[in-house]
């Protein structure tokens, strides 16, 4: 009777499920670790999550129980083949036999394009629209024509920094390009960062063939020139997204801006991303920017020149819907810029001001009043953080902010606890918590953070050796990530926080050298759904120990053994065929 009461339809259950797994904006890993946690529960939840599934990861173990998993998640649309050593072209094939409504296929790091397979796969499988191919070793113009043969409706193409590109046979390499830009015809995002032939005419083929292109990122390509790539803007009035990082040295000559490209980049009327990372910019092409008005939601100027506070005040005071900003190594930047420029930045996002050294935790604190929807700081490197606030209580006065979940405040030296405790009473929600190399706080400090942040699942206190972590209390956390390398840990400790751990998908315990093979023993019998560990340089543990970790803790799927030298290749090759890559 109890139970008929409170019975609730399977729709009721998938949309709760949903909010669980994707409201609080999770990752593909996340989403999945959570799914298969709902899935355990009962027959029910079973049957329910498996229409969830929507990618797939496969790994050299997954290869025989192909048939069960495809029959199981019948709403697949996203295969990722990253993680899968072996041949490559059987996989494909064997995988083509399946009636599957795939979008998306990642093949990234791997040795070459298997051609046979990709044949095989679209002769069968024809909705594919995304296609990802990042650092393929050894690629040649023929793995480009046969690409644009057999998927010719892909609106999406990751072709990004390839391996021995220049290796090979890279003079019909352009040709290649240019046959992708003309049957590609729906193609509407492409990444070719990393093919440095790229140039001026090859652009300017894309652009012109490519008419539905909406987001082009080309980086480290130094045969373009600013004067025709502001010819190639004007061929693609509907470009939304443009990255060009690295690619020449500046955007103007001697004399300044070149009018010629400032008119072209503000034509693009519907242009919400910039990222010109590493380039040398000017005040007058930003100021040309907020003229116009251009819907910016994203501006990525990292390690940027040749700009100055003037240039970026104009642009975020006229374009006030930026959501993800990166002025990384903006010298020019101090506390009282940050506070006056927060003011334009109220559907913020994420921030980067790493290597800003003028900024201090002042800086931070005025974003975090002014921002109310920012979710990630990235405060690297900076190289004063003091409060110069002099006897204002202004920086007591924050407000308990719910918004930020993640908070990166690595290779600050000079943070203190008095800055850690003051961050635990006013951050509620971490999630993300990066203090790498920050040296002088102690486990007050951070007992402080975790006791107030329960929700924290990525912890690096990696370098922090003035903390003693077997006085850390890890009980209520969630962690899925925690980064504990050059630390004084040792054996005992580790079982002591390993214990409250047992959600941990990630350990990182690289030149810990107090850890033994007691120490991974531990981990083996706490970490039951450990995914990933790092062990270089811990010298104390031996590599049978290590071996044994991927037939006594199957989820395993890479170790960073104490040291290059512990596995052959032939060993290398047994363990990866149990499903652990070990490097």
């Amino acid at each position: 009777m109890a139970a008929t009461k409170f019975y609730l339809p399977d729709d009721c259950f998938e949309s709760v499920f949903k909010f669980l797994c994707d409201g609080g904006g999770e990752d593909d890993k996340s989403r999945l670790h959570h799914l298969t946690s709902l899935s355990l529960v009962s027959k029910q939840f079973f049957a329910i999550t498996k229409g969830l599934q929507f990618s797939l990861n496969v790994y050299n173990p997954t290869h025989p129980f192909l048939h069960y998993l495809f029959k199981r998640f019948t709403n697949l649309t996203s295969l990722n083949l990253t993680y899968f050593r072996g041949d490559l072209n059987a996989l494909l094939s064997q995988i083509s036999c399946f009636r599957l409504n795939l979008t998306s296929l990642n093949i990234s790091n791997q040795p070459a394009i298997p051609a046979n397979g990709l044949l095989a796969f679209s002769l069968k499988i024809t909705t594919l629209t995304s296609l990802t191919c990042s650092k393929i070793d050894s690629i040649n113009s023929s793995d480009l024509f046969l690409i644009a043969d057999c998927f010719p409706l892909l609106e999406e193409l990751d072709f990004s920094n390839p391996g021995k590109i220049f290796l090979l046979n890279n003079i019909s390499l352009p040709h290649g390009v240019e046959t992708l830009s003309l049957i590609l015809f729906k193609l509407r995002k492409v990444n070719l960062s990393g093919h440095y032939y790229i140039n001026d005419q090859l652009l300017l083929h894309l652009f012109k063939n490519c008419k539905h292109l909406k987001e082009v990122i080309i980086s480290v390509c130094t045969g373009l020139t600013s004067a025709r790539i502001a010819s190639s803007l004007r061929e693609r009035p509907t470009l939304r997204s443009l990255s060009l990082n690295n690619s020449f040295q500046r955007l103007y000559n001697d004399a300044g801006v070149t009018s010629h490209f400032i008119d072209s980049l503000v034509s693009l009327k519907g242009l919400t991303c910039i990222d010109w990372s590493g380039l040398q910019i000017s005040d007058e092409l930003l100021n040309s920017i907020a003229r116009e008005g251009l819907p910016l939601t994203s501006l990525i100027l990292q390690k940027c020149t040749g700009y100055s506070y003037d240039g970026i005040f104009s642009l975020l005071s006229k374009c006030q819907c930026i959501q993800h900003l990166d002025l990384q190594k903006a010298e020019f930047l101090n506390d009282q810029h940050v506070a006056e420029l927060s003011l334009f930045l109220g559907k913020l996002v994420s921030i980067n001001l790493s290597e800003c050294r003028w900024l201090t935790n002042s800086a931070l604190f005025a974003l975090v009043q002014k921002c109310p929807s920012l979710k990630e700081i990235k405060m690297y490197y900076i190289s004063i953080w003091r409060n110069e606030v002099g006897n204002s209580n202004s920086l007591m006065d924050c407000v308990v902010n719910h918004q930020l979940k993640s908070l990166r405040l690595a290779y600050n030296p000079r943070l203190r606890d008095k800055d850690l405790k003051m961050f635990a009473s006013i951050f509620s929600n971490l999630q993300l918590l990066d203090l790498t190399h920050c040296y002088f706080i102690s486990e007050g400090s951070i007992r402080q953070v975790l006791s107030r942040n329960y929700k924290i699942r990525y912890l690096s206190l990696s370098y922090c050796e003035r903390v003693k972590l077997n006085r850390l209390n890890f009980e209520f956390l969630k962690l899925e990530a925690l980064n504990l390398s050059y630390t004084r840990i040792d054996d005992e400790a580790l079982c002591m926080i390993l214990k409250n751990c047992c959600e941990l998908l990630k350990l990182f315990l690289q030149n810990c050298k107090r850890i033994t093979g007691k120490g991974v023993k531990h981990v083996i019998k706490y970490c039951t759904q450990l995914k990933e560990i790092n062990l270089r340089h811990c010298y104390k543990v031996h590599a049978d120990v290590v071996a044994s970790m991927v037939f006594l803790r199957p989820s395993l799927r890479k170790i960073t053994s104490p040291s290059d030298s512990n596995f052959s290749d032939i060993e290398k090759k047994h363990l990866l065929y149990h499903g652990c890559y070990v490097c």
